[in-house]
């Protein structure tokens, strides 16, 4: 089974990170007001960003990394900016 971790945006600019084994239906969740306490406030999220990985623990370890970082750091990995992620 693969597990992702994502960063989802919504149409007020917040970022939410956090990991599951299917986008889709996750995302649809966080859209309906179900899930993340996080998005049922702020709602309507896309996902901006997204990383496979083969175990949970390892997907569970990454999202807690990134969780972990300044909003730019985060925005560096989505727009794949490696010189300023490396910098920050």
């Amino acid at each position: 089974m693969d597990y992702f971790v994502y960063i989802a945006k919504n149409t007020q600019n917040r970022l939410y990170t956090g990991q599951t084994t299917d986008l889709d239906q996750r995302i649809l969740r966080h859209n309906k007001k179900r899930g993340a306490l996080f998005t049922e406030r702020f709602g309507d999220f896309h996902i901006v960003y997204h990383e496979k990985y083969q175990s949970l623990l390892e997907a569970m370890r990454r999202e807690k990394q990134i969780k972990g970082w300044t909003r730019k750091k985060k925005e560096a990995l989505i727009t794949g900016d490696i010189k300023l992620l490396k910098e920050l």
